[in-house]
């Protein structure tokens, strides 16, 4: 299948989810994950309307901002793993941070950061050992004693086990956004938290019927 035929089938998939929820679609924003797409496949997701492109590797990321700067309606989410030395290098070209895991990243963003850095709180909600991020109750200690001054928290982010267990899924999905509506009712200082960026190819029909509003998909885009 075309990257065309792909996004017209994840856009009724997608659709389809909202109705089963009964949510308003334009809630829902995709994030086409470019790990595996280079810069003529961007140009042409580009060319069918999307404007969200995430990037998991800072050099990576680096080339295709340069490669795409004339296009300035993008909107880059940087949504791997980020490490404090590479901070400074991307902060003023990304939109939005998918992966603030740990609490020495975020002093290294507010270190560094010279303007308002929109960021998702990544939280392990499975608790598996091979994945990053705060548990529930640590991430809620630590934005009640944080005092930020450039980043804000709109959200949460995680990333769900691969496992054909919809039902797991569903509690995965479910619990975050608990969490995420707990987080915004205490009303932090810079914590907005409205957002909750969740669901990969395998799984965000599941992720938009549990209230994901950023959903990261690659594969399905660009599978023949």
């Amino acid at each position: 299948m075309s990257k065309k035929d792909n996004l017209i089938e994840i856009e009724a998939k997608i659709d389809e989810a909202c109705r089963k929820a009964g949510r308003n679609r334009n809630e829902v924003h995709l994030v086409a994950v470019t790990k595996t797409i280079d810069v003529e496949g961007i140009k042409e997701l580009y060319d069918l309307g999307i404007r969200d492109f995430g990037e998991n590797r800072v050099d990576v990321f680096l080339e295709k901002y340069e490669a795409l700067k004339d296009y300035s309606d993008i909107r880059w989410h940087f949504i791997g793993s980020l490490q404090t030395r590479k901070v400074k290098e991307i902060l003023t070209k990304v939109d939005y941070i998918h992966s603030l895991d740990r609490e020495s990243l975020a002093k290294e963003i507010e270190k560094r950061a010279e303007q308002p850095v929109r960021c998702f709180l990544q939280l392990n909600i499975s608790g598996e050992e091979s994945k990053h991020g705060f548990t529930k109750e640590s991430a809620t200690e630590f934005l009640k004693r944080a005092d930020f001054k450039q980043i804000e928290i709109v959200g949460l982010m995680t990333m769900a086990p691969i496992t054909e267990d919809e039902t797991y899924l569903h509690h995965i999905f479910h619990d975050l956004k608990e969490a995420q509506e707990e987080l915004a009712a205490l009303r932090l200082n810079r914590v907005t938290a409205n957002e909750l960026s969740m669901g990969m190819t395998n799984d965000y029909m599941i992720a938009v019927e549990e209230g994901a509003t950023f959903i990261r998909v690659g594969r399905a885009l660009v599978n023949d």
